[in-house]
């Protein structure tokens, strides 16, 4: 869970999301998608990115950019399928033999690893492994997810396995067993452990974040040179075993990345297809590049789909005008979501929004409660008493796709009498003003996307008043209703996580009703591939970004 980025495809797949259905996850047929033949073993998979990765060390690194990455090097009791659709979304046993078996109302699970697994330098992958790996979250240097930290017991003095030693709710009662002693109930517990800070070391490595230039590979590749904000390259890793891993196709001999590269010039070497660029992949192409995929070889490798996240305008309900849900309510119908959508770039990169969680969610409820309508936006503010018009400060990122969408917002506004005064936020520190309550203004435009596909990781972190901060805070709408954080609590209670899904999608109208942000739009992903790049698809998983487990090269001896 986790806010969007300024620019979503920034990185190869930006933030980390969940996806069962929608356009999330499309194939293209000459990028090797279900009508084609897939990647053939060998050959070397360039990727271009124009940021390098903010960790290679998982207990540090959380964001989409890198998740994806991960799976190259590193395994875990549990990840992600490799696949289109619900294929990608599904969790599957990794290092573990199945999803583990929980019991005490699921505040206990059991997990068994197996047999053959080894790190690159042979070192057996065993339980202290997997419990030493998890126990590196709490080290005061980590900054991954929170999910370790949530969930697994703990003693609230508990610094990490380098400074506090063994944690005792992690058992480990023989080399191939792990005991989980939870805080509370969870039935997702096998999707938290997808996480990147839930992966295994050997006991006693990884200090400072040594593995941020060194990482120790579990996974069908290993670090072979790295030079930060420059390059990078993997090479295989012989200690993996394909008998033991379900997931990884691991057809490529190696991945190279070149980082620093600006989109523009990352488009034209893609279009243009030469040299070795026939056998890389990049992040999503810019807005003014869409309307040169005009030849059929260009179309028929092009990816397109949701990116899995939610644009939305918080709207702080503490302020004196936002108090009231009428006038909230009247900003819902106001909002013209056609012109945000064509601030993003139009049809082809968003959609507009209606419900809280995007198209890619499990259990999404299909709705759209507040459809655009002036008079009876008016009507509500007259109802309020304030319908003369009143002004409101709208925190924004200057950013050029960012404030086509304040422009808009403020332009549908003008028609109430209500003022929009943009103020805009130095994109590095703006998170941390919008996440404080004492700085944060009326309104705020941002967005989030789910770790994986269930309202778990959308809906409580939004909305759950009792997790208000004074900093770091992800209700912006500082939102603290009974009802709402009643049913957050007997949703996380039920054991069936199918239904609890299913009723995430009905507690999304129940918010809505109190009309506490504005959903805007859910913006979507298109990349163009290589010529001889295989296997290629976006995974619900990874933003709509290309699930680099799976892809390879047509001929490796082009």
């Amino acid at each position: 869970m986790r806010r969007t980025t300024a620019a979503l495809g920034a990185a190869l797949a930006c933030t980390l999301l969940a996806s069962c259905s929608g356009e999330g996850g499309q194939s293209a047929a000459d990028a090797g998608g279900g009508a084609s033949k897939g990647p053939a073993t060998g050959g070397t998979v360039h990727v271009l990115a124009n940021a390098d990765f903010s960790h290679l060390d998982p207990s540090a690194g959380w964001d989409g950019g890198v998740n994806n990455f991960y799976r190259l090097i590193y395994r875990g009791l549990t990840t992600f399928g490799a696949g289109t659709g619900a294929q990608g979304v599904k969790v599957h046993p990794d290092l573990a033999t199945d999803l583990g078996t929980p019991s005490d109302n699921a505040k206990t699970w059991k997990f068994t690893l197996k047999d053959g697994l080894k790190f690159e330098d042979g070192t057996p992958i065993d339980s202290e492994a997997v419990k030493f790996g998890i126990e590196r979250a709490w080290d005061p240097d980590g900054v991954g997810s929170p999910y370790p930290k949530e969930l697994i017991k703990a003693p609230a003095s508990y610094k990490g396995p380098y400074k506090s030693g063994d944690l005792d709710s992690i058992e480990t009662p023989d080399a191939k067993t792990v005991v989980f002693h939870l805080k509370k109930s969870f039935p997702d517990f096998p999707s938290a452990l997808t996480m990147p800070n839930f992966t295994p070391f050997p006991k006693g490595t990884g200090a400072k974040h040594a593995f941020d230039t060194k990482p120790i590979s579990s996974g069908p590749y290993k670090v072979a040179s790295y030079k930060h904000g420059a390059s990078l390259k993997l090479v295989r890793n012989a200690k993996w075993k394909r008998s033991t891993d379900k997931i990884r196709a691991a057809k490529p001999d190696a991945f190279e990345w070149t980082f620093g590269l600006d989109a523009a010039t990352m488009d034209e070497r893609m279009l243009a297809g030469q040299g070795k660029d026939i056998d890389a992949i990049t992040p999503s192409i810019q807005a003014s590049t869409l309307s040169r995929i005009k030849t059929p070889e260009l179309k028929s490798r092009t990816l397109s789909g949701y990116g899995g996240c939610t644009t939305y305008m918080g709207m702080n309900t503490t302020k004196k005008y936002l108090k009231d849900v009428r006038v909230r309510q009247a900003i819902e119908y106001a909002i013209d979501k056609k012109t945000v959508v064509a601030a993003l770039g139009g049809k082809q990169l968003a959609t507009a929004g209606t419900a809280i969680q995007p198209p890619t969610m499990l259990g999404r409820s299909e709705y759209d409660p507040y459809p655009r309508n002036v008079a009876k936006a008016k009507k509500l503010l007259a109802e309020a008493g304030v319908s003369k018009g009143f002004s409101l400060t709208l925190d924004n990122r200057p950013d050029t796709k960012s404030t086509a969408e304040a422009v808009a917002i403020q332009e549908a506004l003008k028609p109430l009498g209500i003022k929009i005064e943009i103020n805009n936020i130095d994109t590095s520190t703006y998170y941390e003003v919008i996440g404080s309550t004492a700085k944060q203004h009326d309104l705020a435009i941002t967005g989030w996307c789910p770790d994986w596909a269930s309202g778990a990781t959308f809906l409580p972190p939004l909305f759950d008043g009792r997790r208000i901060t004074p900093t770091a805070n992800a209700n912006l709408a500082q939102i603290d209703n009974k009802a709402i954080n009643k049913r957050i609590d007997e949703i996380a209670a039920m054991q069936d996580v199918d239904a609890a899904n299913q009723a995430y999608g009905e507690l999304d109208k129940q918010i809505m009703a109190q009309a506490p942000i504005v959903p805007l739009a859910y913006e979507k992903v298109t990349m163009v591939p290589g010529s001889n790049i295989a296997g290629a698809y976006q995974s619900a998983a990874f933003s709509g970004g290309i699930d680099l487990v799976s892809i390879g090269l047509k001929d490796p001896g082009k």
